[in-house]
């Protein structure tokens, strides 16, 4: 990979690596590598052993746990600009969670002696990194107020508000990503059909419009009021 290439996607898409001195940005970019991931394809597994950090350039990754009877419950998302797997690395642990690839994805990888060799060298750095760590424990708690104190109905009212907001929509007002009612029930925390269910009674009340796979917004201050309703 063209090394001005790689420093400019690292300085631009990626904002962790920022604050890097010209020789710790030579280091990063002798050692990265970059690799094309297709559909389906699993990226690292919940169990396995991680060795580095996966930043992504293109594409988008699911990320999920296994739950009760191994049914996946997806936890997040990694788009343009995100990276995953670091926090195995920092423990030292086994991935707690797997990274499946939902369109197709080019994404770097950094081996864990540099992200080490960074920490040690760039305080800057070091604070970034334990900031987003901050950050996705913060984005943790809330996933289990939620699971524990809102509703089915409120939980997808949120869960379509937020796809919304992290993947744009399309030229026809889309959300701009492919989902499977399964996946959306997996990020819901609940069984399909009751997702299937409520998708048509908000379609019918044109809170949203469905094309298939495809869900569009009408009413997303509907969609607001249900999600932070006390009942």
């Amino acid at each position: 990979m063209n090394n001005e290439k790689e420093e400019n996607n690292i300085s631009s898409v990626f904002p962790l690596f920022k604050s890097l001195t010209e020789q710790e940005l030579e280091l990063l970019n002798s050692r990265i590598k970059c690799n094309i991931y297709r559909k389906g394809e699993i990226i690292y597994r919940e169990g396995s052993k991680i060795t580095g950090c996966y930043c992504v350039n293109k594409g988008i990754i699911k990320i999920y746990k296994t739950g009760i009877d191994f049914k996946p419950q997806i936890v997040a998302f990694a788009i343009k600009g995100d990276i995953t797997g670091y926090r195995s690395v920092l423990s030292n642990e086994v991935a707690c969670t797997t990274a499946e690839v939902l369109e197709e994805a080019e994404i770097y990888y950094i081996p864990s002696d540099i992200i080490f060799n960074l920490i040690k060298s760039n305080s800057d750095f070091a604070l970034s990194l334990i900031q987003l760590t901050c950050r996705e424990l913060d984005q943790a708690n809330i996933f289990i107020k939620d699971i524990a104190q809102k509703t089915v109905k409120q939980r997808l009212a949120e869960v379509l508000l937020m796809l919304e907001k992290t993947f744009k929509t399309d030229s026809d007002g889309f959300i701009a990503v492919n989902l499977t009612r399964e996946d959306i029930s997996s990020i819901v925390g609940t069984a399909t059909e009751s997702v299937i269910r409520i998708l048509g009674d908000f379609k019918k009340e044109n809170f949203i419009s469905i094309k298939g796979k495809k869900i569009k917004i009408l009413d997303k201050k509907k969609l607001s009021l249900i999600s932070d309703s006390l009942f």
